[in-house]
Order: C-alpha cells, then structure tokens, then sequence
C-alpha cells in the first residue's frame, strides 16, 4: 500500500515540473503567488524576487522562505521559446572543453553553445514525439543541457596519475556541525517506521560484507550514496585543509537522510525544511560561500531530485528550490532534466572493489558467464499506477514461449536478498528497466555490472540523466523500447529482442563489461586504482572541470 502511495506521490511530483516547464515555454506566462508578506505579486517564473522583474542578479542575502529554481533565470518573458539561452551569462563556462562524441572541438562559447543549439534541433524528438510546441520546446531545453553538462566531463587519459594531478585542483570538505550528518544517523533504526537501517551504514555506508559473493560485495542500500562520497572525499588526494587553496568545496550535508526521516511522519512542512535552511545560514557565514555565491559548492544528495523540490503534495522537502540552491552543483540518483546544475550519477550497487585486479577479475568472470535466459525482469507490478508498463511487460514476460523470459517478484521479498538479483541479471542477455516509484532504478546499474543489456522505456531513466557515466550513444549499452507502444500493446517485447543477432549481443555486452563497468561502480575509500576511474573520479574529475571552465 505505501509503495503504491509513493509511486502516485512522485508520479504527480514529476509531471507537475513538466507541465510547469511547458507552461513556461510561452510568452508573456508568468505564474505568482499573492502574499501578505509581499506588497506585489510573487511569480516564480519571473526571478526570485516579488513583482515581475526579471533578476540578472544573484540574490546573496538569505532567503530562505522563498520558491525558486534556477529554471526562473534561463526562462525569461522576452524569450519566447524560453531556452535559447542555456544559463545566465555569469554562469556560462568561460574556457570550453570539448562536447564528447564530436570530432571537431569548439574553440570558444560561441563554438559550443552553436553546437548545442543544433544538437538540441537534430536530437529532441529521437526518444519522445513531441505532441505540442511547448513540449517540443520542453525535450530540446533537456537536450541542451544535457549536452552543456557533457561538455564538463573530464577526459580519462592512459596515464592516470597524470590526470589525477592535484596542481589548481584543490578540494576542501566542510567539518559542519553533526546535526547536519553524523546525528542524521543515529536513529538509524526508526528512520523509516518499521524498517531497520542500521546494517546499511557499516563500512563507510557499504552496508555489510556478503561473504558468498566474494571480495569487495556488500549489502549496499539504495540511498547510500551520501555516506559513501563523504568517506570517499574525506581521503580524496586533492584534499586541503585550506580553503584558500580549494577550488572545489565539499558540502557534507545528508539530506536524503533528512528528508527520508519525515516521509512517513505527520510533520509540518516547516520540520521538513529547517535542517536544509540551517545549513544554507551556516554556509552564509563563510567567507568561502560567499565569494562565489556557492558556484563552486557541490552537494551530495543520495535521493532523487523530486524528494527536494516539495510543490502541493507533501511530500519531502524544498530544499532544491531554495534560492540559494540554484548555484552549487548538486548530486543526485536522479536530476531533475531542466535544472542544469542538477548532475546525475549512478546509483550505488553492490560492488565496491578496491583495486584494479579486483575489476578486472569480475569482468573476466562475466565476460565467459552463460546466459541461459534471453530476458528477465526483477521488479513488481504497479496495480495503483495505471499508467505503468509493468504489468504489460509481465504479462509478455511469463507468457513467452521456450522459458525465454525469467520474472523474479520483488512484491514478495524476492529482491531483498542481493545475490538473487544478481544471479538472474548474470543469467540473462537482456534485462528490462521499466520506470518504478520514478524514472530511475538502481537495477539498471546491478544489470550492467553483470553485463546484462538494460532495455529502457523512458529517456528520463538513463539516457537524458547520466552524462557524465553513459555515453551519449545509447545503442552502445541498451536497447530503446518506446513506453507507449508498450503500453498500447503494439509491440511484444520479448519478440523484438529475439531478433537480435549473437553480433550484435556480443558487441554490446563487450562494451558494457570491458568500457563502461569500472566507471559505473564506488570502490572503496583505500581504493587504489592506476589502471581505472570509477564512478567516483569520474565524478570528482568532472567537477573540477566543472569549476575550471567557470574561471
């Protein structure tokens, strides 16, 4: 009952940013709040402050009583298609990094912004076929950011201790009160009514050892993607303890775990926002802050972006609308396609290796793995969401013929113990990644670490989220399935991968294991790589190209 209540939850959380977005995309639209507090109307899409101006300016005073997004300063009235300017001059990258995938390297901002524009043209309506103008305008804005966020990514280079030199790339962690992470989990055992969390934050937020598995697997929850950077960065070889010298700040705040603890509690809206906004005062008072307005700020948040961004429903916080939120770069499971400074990364998986051999003895092990299954699925069905596929794709799933397609029901527990999952997607060619509770999934990460081929219903489940550790070719890793026929019955799912070649199969998987895996998994905080990047130096890599190419 409470996961159906969830899913419609974020669900309507979800469809309410589009049809904002869209509403947005018009001339002259402007949507206000009338106040007390204000002697003019309050419009969101107008800047952050009340009556219709639109700000070119960051407010650096707090205000933390107020709703924003950075969507008010990239949408402005005078421009009608309401995203021909990705951000605001200031928080334009100032020295261009190549867009990846494209021969020709732009050699200034006009070089790439003109390149965007037309990728953003040519690429819109590969995925979804716009029914509208606004949602055209909608879907070639998420494009074009998604593309802008590319051009941040941090090449690999053969030499690794090359690129991983600390010289301009000094990061800084925050020592913040422990009201704001350590005390977050201290109750770990009533932060969900009913549910025992306590396991989950041993070993740096690995959860515990699962011994059958071998070196370097762990019980690893879903939501521990905060525990897990902050370990991480605390020995991040670039760590300073100057802030003079950073160039990156680090913000330890846990505010998935924040807003996780009041999910299921009768709290006022005021509860749920406190932690978030006591955080944002203390940061105002560093000079450090203040300089840059948070530009060079990074936030870990190990939930998706919806649980931040509260509108009607209540449910989680606004810690993402806040005003000052709009300039530090935040991590999430899951962003939010029209907030720039939204960064996707993966979600955490069960694999944390710690050197190199460890990779490389997991690829060699899957690489010769039998698939006896052609397809599986590891997920329930969504009986409240009638606009959910699941229950389609069981059906043709348990009604294949020759035992091609495996369905393991996660609504009876199946899922809770990890080696389940992982022995299907070890099994199988093809894993199905239907949208659940929201568009992401873990799964589609635990699929590819078993080199089992994601196929994706939805753009918003990998393919307009994680630029930084999927690569823009999404016929390099998965295979696309259009929601809506699925939903429409105009297709059979299992058919349609049975027609895929062995070289093809081969072609993908290949590329899965042997290019994309390292880069897909957390290792360990000793982590000694020299021959691979993992989703963490990914990462940290890219942010500080990031804060470079804003100098």
């Amino acid at each position: 009952m409470i996961v159906s209540v969830v899913s419609k939850i974020k669900t309507k959380i979800f469809l309410f940013f589009f049809l904002l977005y869209l509403l947005l995309s018009f001339n002259n639209f402007h949507i206000c709040f009338f106040s007390r507090k204000f002697n003019d109307p309050y419009c969101i899409t107008a800047g952050s402050k009340p009556g219709f101006q639109i700000s070119s300016q960051q407010n650096e005073s707090f205000t933390g009583d107020r709703v924003s997004g950075d969507h008010t300063k990239i949408l402005r009235s005078e421009d009608k298609k309401g995203h021909d300017d990705v951000l605001e001059q200031e928080d334009k990258p100032k020295n261009i990094g190549p867009v990846p995938d494209q021969e020709d390297k732009p050699k200034n901002k006009a070089d790439l912004y003109s390149l965007i524009d037309v990728k953003a043209e040519e690429e819109y309506s590969k995925y979804i076929k716009p029914k509208s103008e606004g949602e055209r305008y909608a879907l070639k804005a998420a494009v074009k950011y998604l593309n802008l966020q590319r051009s941040w990514l941090a090449p690999g280079d053969e030499n690794i201790n090359k690129t991983r030199s600390c010289e301009g790339k000094g990061v800084y962690v925050y020592d913040l009160p422990s009201k704001f992470n350590s005390d977050l989990l201290v109750g770990c055992n009533d932060i969900l009514p009913g549910v025992n969390l306590c396991s989950y934050f041993k070993n740096e937020g690995f959860g515990e050892a699962i011994e059958n598995l071998g070196k370097g697997w762990f019980r690893t929850h879903m939501y521990s993607l905060e525990l897990i950077l902050h370990s991480r960065v605390l020995k991040h070889p670039c760590r300073v303890f100057n802030e003079t010298q950073a160039k990156l700040f680090y913000v330890p705040y846990y505010g998935g775990y924040d807003v996780l603890r009041w999910h299921y509690r009768n709290v006022s809206d005021d509860v749920k926002d406190r932690l978030g906004i006591d955080v944002l005062k203390w940061l105002e008072s560093k000079e450090s802050w203040r300089r840059n307005a948070g530009k060079d700020h990074v936030f870990v948040l190990g939930k998706i972006t919806w649980d931040f961004r509260r509108y009607k429903v209540p449910w989680g916080s606004r810690f993402l609308e806040l005003q000052e939120m709009q300039n530090p770069t935040k991590l999430l499971i899951e962003r939010q396609p029209w907030q720039v400074n939204d960064i996707a990364i993966p979600h955490p998986t069960y694999f944390h290796p710690q050197t190199d051999d460890d990779i490389t003895s997991w690829q060699i092990k899957i690489a010769s793995k039998p698939r006896r299954n052609l397809v599986s699925f590891a997920g329930g069905a969504r009986p409240g969401n009638p606009d959910n596929i699941r229950s389609t794709l069981i059906e043709q799933c348990v009604s294949s013929s020759s035992n091609q397609c495996r369905f393991l029901n996660c609504t009876n527990r199946g899922c809770m113990n990890p080696k389940n999952v992982l022995d299907l997607f070890q099994d199988s060619e093809f894993c199905l990644q239907p949208p659940g509770d929201s568009a992401t999934r873990r799964s589609v990460f635990d699929s590819l670490i078993c080199g089992c081929i994601p196929v994706v219903f939805t753009p918003y489940t990998a393919y307009y989220q994680y630029a930084w550790h999927l690569p823009e070719d999404h016929r390099r890793y998965s295979v696309y399935i259009r929601e809506q026929d699925v939903k429409e019955t105009r297709v059979n799912v299992v058919e349609i991968l049975k027609a895929k070649t062995l070289s093809e199969k081969e072609e993908m998987r290949s590329y899965i294991i042997h290019q994309l895996l390292p880069g897909l998994v957390y290792g360990d905080s000793n982590a000694k790589f020299k021959k691979f990047r993992d989703a963490f130096d990914i990462t940290f890599d890219s942010l500080l190209e990031k804060i470079k190419q804003s100098e």
